[in-house]
């Protein structure tokens, strides 16, 4: 009886959660009810499962709204039904234009209007949906005519009173204004609540007819899924079998470039691999990703292939990605076995320029019909809600950045606060918009409009309106087709030597950068700054704790510094058994032959596999199924159960004593939650050696690059600052050398304009191309005359040295172009400019101090380009002991004067402590500890220079500074300006790179709780 439901999925409007809502149909005696979300589909996957769980019969549909009103209700009578209401909705939300007043003709669709919006004349799929307070209108001759075209209508929004002030406050945020401004025509009746059947029967006992229609239509639809289906495209070419035949071609064409002609173990492993991909149907998905992979290369386009798929051979034969798994010991099984009925998942990386270009051969080879980006639901978040809750209750803004950024505890304590709270906290993860996934595509093999309609973002690739985890659920497997600015900074830096010295480097070939012998010298030291994943300080840290100067190390570093293996403590084993390997013994003969690399530590998923199979007898695929399950991945404790018994029968069976198996399987279970995939860190690990080779060999080139692609963990100014160690000299923004990206001639680094907060792009992409065009501005004036730039933009560049060409000073070009500009009408410029001479104006001579440049480059750029930031400082000290030297130092107290990069906050049982990374006046990088009870009394003071005292902590090779005490050291004062309170203002741009982590704290070596002895199992 209830055909008009509404869940938390029609966006600020519903409030019921999909379970809350089934349940409560299961207390009303529900045998069959609808979900019929506002211009949504996104919950009906969900609901169809909910309600077969608990025996009610699930209709699924659309309520159709349009301008903020209802038009009218689709029930979708079958599979059909539903991909017609969608394409329907799809052709709309992509048209832009309003939904008809009345429905088209539909073949599988029941459509319902209200009494007050049908038409005269009803189709025979459609009906008058009469509400229960609606019933005494009957009396009326008009409307008993059509008794014999209605149906109940009972629509259903909330559940109590305080939803339904709930869905009055959506409703509120939905259209941007303050409660009292609601009309009743904003929101639901307040009649629009679930009951038991017979309760509603009952008002409508009078008209059976009713009843019955309505009981017709819930028998006449049945809308069936099948959900174990897998719907991605089947076949690249026309079926199965000319599918695995090209795979096998291109294969076998892999394998001789690969590998050359008699590597038998390679040749095993891509017919072991071809038979299982044939045998589960997935040669169609390998044939497409290589088919985008083909597309990008004919293009010039670098790509990266990691994740789980470099565990294939056969994806590393057909160039998907660029890791060998023979020499990692990567295992098949744990991308694709038997056991999976889902798609396997390639994760492919393109520099952020050209990923757009991929997208859109993807859409235009597969077809726009069938190829969407997966949607993603964003949640009310903890600041989104209090502030959008409290703009509803009419709080100023003042009192809303209070409660966004502030936790409860230091909220005031009023009445209109506490509501504030108290509706707030109901609306967490509830859905407030329907977004596009970051990365996942979808390619179906039917429309995707079978299954959902399509929106259309401003991006302008069109997205379903359902996320990974439904899709999934469905039968899709996505295309997760991701960008990166590591691959950015190695493009563009193969193209910038190409162009500044004529050297074509094939940085593809990564037999040329992977064990490099001087990139290994960089990365056992941390000079790593601007390389992709390597670069932040606490990795840069863990390469010299672990002096890592060879490829499977830097792999599994790549793997310990993520959270979770850090998280679980294995990160400080690994560091301790890498650094003493005569201190711990192996658990058993397994973990040193299948583990040695990684010192008997499960650093990666696969270990598990390697364990269940080696030392339990599992078959790999079953080993897959341990880990799934055990990293919160596996859906079945069952089948999880079935495995653990499998493990322990099979230990049993080859005679290993059962505390021995017990405490291996606690091992796994410890750790599989936490391990990552090695395929993935071995992708990284490459990536960031191409990054390393061209910093080695090329580093202007690379810095260069690393600026034009916005930078990577660092701001601007530090690879600045490593351009210039590098040997470059930098330089301020040129109208005649500069671009809008920073340029490079030779060794000199000239900043783009892109870099001045204050010019416009569109600009400063006009000044490039004028020049281009035109040649070079020879004098302000020509530029005045041929760029249509304001008096405040002229400044601009002024000040920052745009004009240094004409030698003529700061103060003497701001003379000529207030005269020529500050009087000037827009109308008569080119009539005054182009008809009349350049005038030679007499000119004072007013000279700039250094000073006056480095605090102008400071309010336009946020650092200094002409001098340090040590050049600006009052003191001359700059400190005892250089960051070289630390290392020497151990346990001694020293001072130093430092510049600060970044500081990063963590959390301790203590409280939040900080780890900062400095430079010294020679330029060299050094790390500080500060713990919670010093930051107290000597807490950051924002970005700038410090004066610091600390002792010298050698941690595995590698110095840190235990801070004691600091303190912010001021520049000399700003020239610029007379008034003493001015004078030490702009010091305050000086920026700083501040991020947090928020976890718990890492556990203490005794709290890791993995055995550095073997156990002794002879009393077992």
């Amino acid at each position: 009886m209830y055909l008009n439901c509404h869940s938390f999925h029609s966006l600020r409007y519903g409030t019921i959660s999909l379970n809350d809502l089934i349940s409560q149909g299961v207390t009303c005696g529900l045998k069959a009810m609808a979900l019929t979300d506002i211009n949504t589909v996104t919950g009906i996957y969900d609901f169809i499962k909910g309600c077969n769980a608990v025996g009610i019969k699930p209709l699924v549909g659309m309520e159709f709204h349009s301008e903020k009103t209802m038009r009218y209700i689709g029930i979708a009578k079958n599979a059909n039904g539903l991909a017609e209401m969608n394409q329907f909705l799809t052709s709309y939300n992509f048209s832009g234009e309003a939904l008809p007043l009345y429905a088209p003709e539909f073949d599988s669709v029941y459509i319902i209007y209200t009494l007050e919006n049908a038409p005269n004349t009803l189709r025979d799929n459609e009906f008058i949906g009469l509400r229960p307070e609606e019933v005494p209108k009957l009396f009326a001759a008009e409307l008993k005519s059509k008794i014999a075209k209605m149906i109940v209508l009972q629509p259903v929004t909330f559940r109590t009173k305080k939803e339904f002030n709930l869905h009055k406050i959506l409703r509120a945020i939905d259209s941007n204004i303050i409660l009292s401004k609601l009309t009743e025509a904003d929101y639901c009746k307040t009649s629009e609540v679930l009951k038991p059947v017979e309760e509603l029967l009952a008002v409508y006992g009078e008209y059976p007819e009713i009843i019955r229609n309505t009981e017709k239509l819930i028998d006449q639809c049945n809308f069936e899924f099948e959900f174990n289906t897998p719907r991605n495209k089947k076949h690249y070419t026309n079926n199965s079998q000319t599918d695995i035949a090209l795979l096998t071609s291109l294969a076998q064409q892999g394998l001789l470039w690969r590998y050359g002609k008699s590597n038998i173990q390679a040749k095993a492993r891509v017919e072991k691999e071809l038979k299982v991909i044939n045998q589960l149907e997935f040669s169609g998905y390998f044939l497409i990703t290589w088919d985008i992979i083909r597309y990008s290369n004919s293009r010039g386009f670098m790509h990266i292939g990691r994740g789980s798929g470099a565990n294939s051979i056969i994806a590393y034969c057909l160039g998907i990605t660029d890791i060998c798994p023979l020499e990692l010991d990567l295992y098949f099984e744990r991308f694709l076995n038997e056991n999976r009925k889902s798609p396997p998942d390639f994760d492919i990386d393109w520099s952020w320029k050209e990923r757009d270009v991929i997208l859109e051969y993807i859409f235009n080879r597969y077809g726009k019909e069938n190829v969407a980006f997966c949607g993603t639901n964003v949640e009310f978040k903890y600041r989104s809600i209090f502030r959008e809750v409290g703009k509803v209750f009419g709080l100023p803004k003042e009192e809303l950045d209070m409660l966004a950024k502030n936790p409860m505890k230091l909220h005031e304590t009023n009445t209109i606060v506490k509501f504030v709270q108290e509706y707030g906290l109901m609306l967490e993860k509830y859905p407030n918009q329907r977004s596009m996934h970051s990365c996942g595509i979808l390619i179906s093999e039917e429309p995707i409009t079978n299954y959902t309609p399509l929106e259309m973002p401003p991006k302008g690739f069109p997205i379903v309106l359902f996320d990974m985890h439904v899709a999934e659920d469905i039968g899709f497997e996505k295309f997760d087709i991701l960008s990166q600015r590591g691959i950015g900074h190695i493009d563009d830096s193969v193209k910038l030597i190409e162009k500044n010295r004529g050297i074509r480097v094939n940085i593809r070939d990564t037999s040329i950068s992977k064990n490099e012998m001087l990139a290994n010298s960089y990365l056992e030291q941390g000079k790593t700054i601007g390389c992709f994943y390597i670069e932040s300080p606490a990795m840069r840290g863990l390469l010299r704790r672990l002096k890592c100067d060879n490829y499977k190390t830097l792999v599994a570093a790549s793997s310990i510094i993520r959270p979770g293996v850090a998280k679980s403590g294995m990160m400080k084993e690994y560091i301790f058994r890498h650094n003493n390997p005569s201190q711990f013994e192996y658990f058993h003969e397994v973990f040193k032959e299948q583990l040695g690399e990684t010192y008997g530590i499960m650093v990666y998923q696969e270990d598990v596999i390697k364990i269940a199979l080696h030392y339990g007898g599992l078959p790999a695929a079953d080993g897959d199924i341990l880990r799934r399950a055990m990293s919160g991945k596996g859906r079945s404790l069952q089948a999880l159960q079935k495995v653990k018994d499998n493990f322990f029968a099979a230990c049993a069976q080859k005679g290993h004593p059962i505390a021995l198996s017990e405490e291996i399987y606690r091992q796994i279970e410890s750790f599989a939650g936490y391990s990552f995939c090695k395929a993935h860190s071995a992708s990284y690990a490459v990536e960031s050696y191409q990054s390393l080779y061209l910093k080695v060999y090329y580093p202007i080139e690379f810095m260069v690059a690393v600026i034009n692609n916005q930078g990577g963990f660092y701001r601007t100014e530090v690879y600045v600052h490593e351009a210039r160690m590098a040997g470059a000299t930098v330089h301020n923004p040129c109208v005649n050398k500069s671009n809008y990206e920073t340029n490079l001639y030779g060794t000199d680094v000239y900043l783009g304009f892109m870099h001045l907060l204050s010019v416009d792009s569109k600009m400063a992409l006009f000044i490039v191309s004028d020049r281009e065009k035109n040649g070079d501005f020879i004098s302000l004036e020509d530029f005045i005359n041929r760029i249509p730039m304001g008096i405040e933009g002229i400044k601009t560049l002024i000040f920052i040295g745009a004009f240094r060409f004409t030698a003529k000073t700061k103060n003497q070009l701001l003379v000529i172009a207030s005269l020529l500009l500050n009087n000037l009408k827009p109308e008569n410029k080119n009539l005054m400019l182009l008809q009349e001479p350049v005038k030679e104006y007499k000119l004072p001579n007013l000279e700039r101090s250094l000073y006056e440049d480095a605090f102008d480059e400071i309010e336009l750029l946020s650092f200094p380009v002409s001098c340090t930031v040590f050049d600006l400082l009052q003191t001359k000290y700059r400190g005892e002991v250089m960051a070289k030297d630390l290392i020497s130092h151990h346990k001694k107290q020293v001072k130093m004067l430092a510049y600060l990069i970044s500081r990063k906050q963590v959390p301790t049982t203590k409280g939040n402590m900080y780890f900062g990374t400095w430079i010294d006046n020679e330029g060299t990088y050094f790390d500080t500890v500060h713990f919670p009870d010093n930051l107290l009394q000597f807490p950051f003071q924002g970005g700038g220079c410090y004066l610091l005292l600390g002792t010298v902590e050698v941690d595995y090779h590698f110095p840190t500074l235990t801070i004691s005490k600091m303190a912010k050291m001021p520049f000399v004062p700003d020239p610029r300006y007379m008034d003493a309170k001015d004078q030490y203002k702009t010091q305050q741009q000086i920026k700083e790179d501040v991020s947090s982590t928020h976890r718990a704290p890492y556990p203490q070596e005794h709290e890791i709780n993995l055995p550095r002895e073997k156990m002794n199992t002879t009393k077992y």
